[in-house]
């Protein structure tokens, strides 16, 4: 997950007063007060209204734009696999394990409330979760099957007392107030509550809740849990909003963690041939023949486009680039040791 600044124009279905967002937001508003009324009153309670503004194509291509085709959640290609999903960050029609909300209605067709996912992060479906004994990615290739259920779907934990219902005249308001534990790459930095594995002996492209400070031990072992892990299961030296995001999200299931270790394992191979060419550049350097010398400048030249390689990998519009960055700043803090 990647921090996004959330620019450009809104788009015109959502933007303004009298845009078709506003309107669906009245209706949605009377529909939601009369399906209080009636649960209150002991009837069954009724389908959630029928969004349909975040659904514009002009919604769908800004976002497009806005994350480079890229899952906000887990920074993969969405548009080499699957056709995207707009996420709602605060759902929008209900809350899981909260029978009585009636969902985000008023953050439906709210710009900021909206996000492209992949569907592995947005449904909920059974993935192959690492565990506290995972140390390679062969091991976490060779568990038996599916066994935990990642995906946000409606999930949307929040700090105790923070939940906002939309009972207000200003549900806006509310909304603003809470504190969700599920990071929003556009709200928050997610470099602050996530850690990948760049340093381990072999690649593995695992993601851990990032320690509170540096004296606090890893984020290790990982939590055996899917995505009804529960916040107080979060060990308390690391951050509890990376952890369930983490497990809601499902960003170390099985598929995601084999592409982000060929990454790390392409990086570990440009490492060695930068090093091993500038130590071959140093030692023809130091020749007295003019040949020689030449093909230590090409050497160099060489390792200096192989560098160009590394920082295109870590361009916003790559897949799995905070991860890239991460190992960057592991690698430069390597060399200046």
């Amino acid at each position: 997950m990647r921090q996004v600044e959330r620019t450009g124009p809104v788009p015109k279905a959502m933007n303004g007063p009298e845009s078709a967002a506003a309107r669906e937001r009245a209706k949605a508003a009377k529909h939601v007060a009369k399906a209080r009324a009636k649960v209150a009153a002991g009837e069954d309670r009724p389908k959630t209204y029928g969004f349909k503004i975040y659904k514009d194509e002009a919604v769908k291509l800004a976002l497009t734009q806005l994350f480079h085709g890229k899952c906000a959640y887990c920074e993969s290609d969405y548009a080499a696999q699957a056709p995207v999903d707009i996420e709602h960050y605060r759902p929008k029609g209900g809350v899981e394990d909260d029978p009585d909300h009636f969902g985000y209605w008023w953050l439906a067709a709210d710009w900021e409330n909206l996000l492209p996912s992949c569907i592995d992060c947005n449904r909920r479906r059974y993935q192959i979760l690492p565990t506290p004994e995972t140390a390679s990615l062969a091991e976490l290739d060779e568990s038996a099957k599916p066994i935990w259920q990642t995906g946000k779907e409606n999930a949307f934990p929040v700090f105790a007392g923070t939940r906002a219902y939309g009972t207000s005249a200003d549900p806006f308001a509310e909304s603003a107030a809470e504190r969700p534990y599920l990071l929003d790459p556009c709200r928050d930095d997610p470099r602050a509550h996530l850690r990948f594995l760049v340093d381990a002996a072999e690649p593995l492209g695992l993601v851990v809740p990032k320690a509170l400070d540096q004296g606090a031990p890893d984020a290790l072992p990982l939590l055996p849990a899917g995505a009804d892990i529960a916040p107080d299961q979060v060990p308390p030296h690391v951050s509890a909003r990376g952890a369930v995001s983490i497990q809601v999200y499902g960003l170390n299931r099985l598929g995601l963690v084999q592409a982000r270790t060929r990454i790390l394992r392409h990086l570990a191979l440009l490492e060695q041939m930068i090093l091993e060419a500038d130590a071959l550049s140093a030692r023809l350097g130091q020749s007295p023949d003019p040949g020689t010398r030449e093909a230590a400048a090409l050497l160099d030249a060489f390792a200096d486009r192989l560098i160009g390689v590394i920082r295109t990998m870590a361009e916003p519009d790559q897949p799995y680039s905070e991860m890239v960055c991460q190992w960057i700043d592991h690698w430069l803090r390597e060399m200046n040791s």
